[in-house]
């Protein structure tokens, strides 16, 4: 069988000691975030990225594996099982590999060749390819079919009998893996992929006009197209199909099948292979072939879907600071929220500052008195309905201040989820949905990971065709980003949610519940080792978790590093041989840079821990995530209305997708950035020029009032549009250019293990 570790270390350029540790630690309970920071020297420093895509890998060649035993099993029990055939299988690296070579063997339904088989015209069909192998009948092809008639078989004339081998000669063939994987990929690599709007939808009356004569060629097929032709098709407006050279495909087979040069055996094989590709083949492959394109564009998806989520938890925090959360609103008032620099909710009131001259006077007075009353540093306001106006309105209010806090527009997709939600509930019994909206935007500036930690995140609003790609991937990939994310920034063990900290490495969610629940029965968390007091919280968690759990302030300074407790006994060595406390040593990073690691090194203890212990040292509780920063809006542009083209505007990135990136300029409608006008360069991926949540200047270039349609660019100068660079070509003029062998397309197993490589 397949040796897994010695495979996947070829496959991912590693050393098999390397794949072998690192399966080890998984099988033991190891996580990626955990195994990744503080298992290095067994790694040999995988990252996180490899990790990920050793684990997947290691699941589906396991499943592979398993499997092979189940069809090797039924093959043999069918005493069928040769031992090249066996050493095929166990050979198998792909599952649809392996798939091809079962399925002669497989049982299924009952067909036209089974039929022919109980009536008894096997070996008419077994003499027929003698015959072909051999090169000319031996005898009249009719006469020996005679030989077969038997009505009450079903067989009624020479030609019955001819047609029933045919069906038995064509399934044969349609079953040989060789041929089914040369014409797959043959398909793959020459057809084109052509849709069509059916007849009874008007044109211009769908959404989809894009593909009323759509024509692409399959192996350059983009996510966004595959995903949107589906679509269509599921709501019954359009058909698309795969156009390629099919005489070419029969003149192949007939290649590898017809032997004979007799012209009535070759014009027999001739028609039952035209019957074998047409019933048997094309529908089958073009059908695999269409499931491995959505398979494609639903990972190219969901790594876009991942990398805008990570962009966004990753946002840089405004910090824990007094802050007004407002739920914008025209008739029914804007929500306001204080809450103090924990997050902690502290006060509720409405105001109407869009209701007439005299309630704006009532609301300006009601929120000048909550900032001096909470001394409120920051204003977080809902970019939905009234945003632009109720940040037009906290703008006049604050000329009144002699400190002004900072105002931001924020991101509001995915809050009216939240604040319907159980977990909402649950948090504020008590209080109305527009008021849980309100704290969700306040707490979302605050520190936007644990927030959104509690949203789904599907309702955020930065994924690309999210309900058509697979489910179950979708929420493993998202879970997993998630997971990196607040491994990555680290968790403060008094103030987190349940939420946040069921992310965590090695805590689930029960164990985060029951850690809040002590923390609210005995007070806050004073060292990491309180967290073994905690029902349910064992050594292995404790080995997962702990390193990742920050306590500013405890008695320990090392429980505020990301040094895991294990390693304490390394740290207060180093602090005894500098001559320091251990509650300084952070304090004193350049003593830090004359340690001496080798001194420290022994046998589960490495230099690449080590360096990351004193790097931790020289700047402990730092976050990870960039500064702070917002986009400023235009005063006087508020709506797609008061846009003109030509304007430069300031705006923020909400969304990127493969075709290009949405950005927000305060008018209630996101632009799109198209992929031609990312740069004043060719652009093959958007995610290299532009992230959510990234502040860019942007020139006006289309507006659209009716459909409500905004085209923006990046190139702020109006250039004639990048073009994709040529390949120069080598050698001199004249000279030709060398053809590269032709490379098979990419398979699913290829692309997963490619899925993290951003």
């Amino acid at each position: 069988m397949l040796d897994i570790p010695a495979f996947l270390a070829k496959e991912l350029s590693a050393e098999p000691w390397q794949i072998k540790n690192t399966i080890g630690l998984i099988n033991d309970g190891g996580t990626v975030p955990f195994i990744a920071r503080y298992r290095k020297e067994k790694t040999g420093g995988l990252d996180e990225v490899v990790l990920r895509t050793l684990n997947d890998r290691f699941q589906y060649l396991t499943e592979l594996e398993d499997r092979k035993q189940a069809i090797i099993k039924s093959i043999d029990e069918q005493g069928k099982l040769t031992d090249e055939l066996k050493k095929s299988l166990e050979q198998c690296t792909q599952k649809a590999e392996l798939e091809d070579l079962y399925l002669p063997y497989k049982p299924r339904r009952r067909t036209r060749a089974t039929k022919a088989r109980e009536s008894g015209l096997e070996p008419l069909a077994e003499w027929i390819k003698e015959q072909n192998e051999s090169g000319q009948l031996s005898r009249p092809l009719e006469e020996a079919a005679a030989e077969y008639v038997n009505e009450e078989n079903g067989v009624a004339t020479p030609e019955d009998a001819l047609q029933g081998a045919a069906d038995i000669i064509a399934e044969e063939i349609s079953e040989k893996a060789p041929l089914r994987a040369y014409i797959r990929d043959y398909i793959y690599q020459n057809s084109l992929v052509v849709s069509r709007i059916k007849d009874e939808f008007e044109e211009g009356s769908t959404q989809f006009e894009n593909y009323r004569d759509f024509k692409k060629p399959v192996k350059e097929m983009p996510a966004h197209n595959m995903l949107a032709l589906r679509r269509g098709e599921s709501e019954g407006v359009l058909f698309f199909d795969m156009e390629f050279d099919e005489d070419h495909v029969r003149e192949y087979i007939g290649l590898q099948e017809i032997k004979s040069t007799d012209p009535v055996l070759t014009g027999y094989y001739k028609t039952l292979i035209e019957d074998a590709f047409k019933r048997l083949m094309r529908n089958t492959l073009v059908g695999e072939i269409r499931l491995q394109l959505k398979e494609e564009a639903d990972l190219e998806s969901i790594k876009t879907f991942a990398a805008n989520l990570r962009e966004l938890l990753l946002s840089s925090p405004a910090g824990l600071r007094p802050t007004l959360g407002i739920d914008p609103g025209f008739r029914t008032g804007c929500k306001i929220a204080v809450l103090d620099r924990t997050g902690k909710y502290l006060e509720y009131t409405p105001v109407f500052p869009h209701s007439g001259a005299g309630k704006k006077e009532e609301a300006k007075k009601t929120v000048l008195n909550l900032i001096k009353k909470y001394e409120v540093e920051l204003i977080a306001i809902g970019n939905g309905t009234a945003g632009r106006e109720t940040d037009q309105f906290i703008t006049e209010i604050m000329k009144d201040l002699e400190t002004t806090p900072t105002k931001v527009l924020v991101n509001e997709a995915g809050a009216s989820v939240y604040s319907a939600s159980p977990l909402a509930v649950e948090e504020f019994p008590d209080l109305d949905v527009t008021v849980r909206g309100a704290i969700s935007i306040g707490r979302r500036l605050q520190d936007p990971l644990a927030e959104l930690v509690k949203i789904d995140p599907k309702s955020i609003g930065v994924g690309q065709y999210q309900h058509d790609v697979d489910q179950s991937m979708l929420r493993q990939k998202l879970e997993e980003t998630v997971e990196s994310c607040v491994n990555f920034v680290g968790v403060n063990l008094n103030t987190a949610s349940k939420e946040l900290l069921q992310f965590t490495a090695g805590i689930t969610p029960s164990l985060a519940k029951n850690i809040v629940a002590y923390r609210d029965e005995n007070g806050l968390y004073k060292q990491r080792e309180q967290l073994m007091k905690v029902p349910r919280f064992g050594p292995k968690a404790y080995e997962q978790a702990a390193g990742f759990l920050r306590i500013p302030g405890g008695s320990n300074p090392l429980d505020n590093t990301a040094v895991h407790p294990e390693r304490y006994d390394v740290v207060e060595a180093m602090s005894k041989d500098l001559g320091v406390e251990l509650d300084t040593i952070t304090k004193v990073p350049d003593q830090l840079e004359s340690i001496r690691l080798k001194k420290y090194v022994r046998d589960d203890l490495g230099m690449p821990t080590l360096q990351d212990i004193v790097e931790e040292l020289k700047k402990p509780g730092l976050d990870p995530r960039s500064e702070f920063t917002y986009a400023t809006f235009r005063d006087d542009v508020n709506d797609i209305k008061d846009l003109q083209t030509g304007m430069i505007l300031e705006g923020s990135v909400t969304n990127v997708t493969n075709f290009g990136a949405f950005v927000d300029i305060g008018v209630h409608r996101d632009g799109l950035v198209h992929i031609s006008q990312l740069a004043d360069r060719y652009v093959s991926d958007p995610t290299e020029v532009v992230k959510v949540g990234q502040v860019v200047k942007v020139r006006v270039t289309e507006i659209n009032e009716k459909l409500k349609r905004i085209g923006l660019s990046m190139r702020l100068e109006d250039k004639p549009r990048p073009s994709k660079p040529k390949n120069k070509r080598k050698g001199g003029e004249g000279k030709p250019r060398k053809r590269k062998p032709e490379k098979k397309h990419a398979t699913i197993e290829d692309l997963m293990r490619k899925f993290n490589s951003k």
